[in-house]
């Protein structure tokens, strides 16, 4: 109530006159603009907080609604698995990694190609990594393979 006398008190000036019910009319405006511009800062705030989680949350929100997406139509979302073509210049090279990335969970399965040749001028320093997205297939096999790979 302090507070509310001096902001009445200072608006009466020299060469000003407000009556009592001019006071409390500029009060009562002035607690709504308050409490309008708290709760649009409120909204804001929210609104940023959960653009922010969106984002930061995004891979584990794309796997549910990969997953919820399969088991409401029992169709298979194209582009949630692919298929990883990795070349390697020796045949324990290539065992060393597949191994590793089972080890890991990324991967459900590794087909190593022993009897291939690859005719390019590329060196061996910078990896050969392609990845190739699954259009479609067996839903048994690729249904399995949601289940052994880990979503994180």
């Amino acid at each position: 109530m302090k507070k509310v006398k001096q902001i009445t008190s200072s608006l009466s000036s020299p060469g000003m006159t407000f009556d009592s019910s001019h006071r409390e009319c500029w009060l009562q405006r002035w607690h709504k603009d308050v409490f309008f511009w708290s709760l649009l800062r409120s909204f804001l705030f929210v609104t940023c907080l959960v653009l922010v989680l969106m984002v930061s949350l995004y891979p584990g929100l794309w796997s549910i609604g990969v997953r919820l997406h399969s088991i409401f139509t029992g169709n298979y979302l194209p582009g949630h698995h692919s298929i990883l073509f990795i070349y390697s210049p020796t045949e324990q090279t290539a065992r060393d990694i597949g191994r590793a990335i089972i080890e890991k969970r990324l991967a459900a399965s590794i087909n190593i190609l022993t009897r291939t040749s690859t005719m390019s001028v590329h060196p061996y320093a910078a990896p050969q990594v392609l990845s190739i997205p699954v259009e479609d297939g067996s839903p048994e096999y690729l249904n399995w393979m949601d289940e052994v790979i880990p979503q994180n």
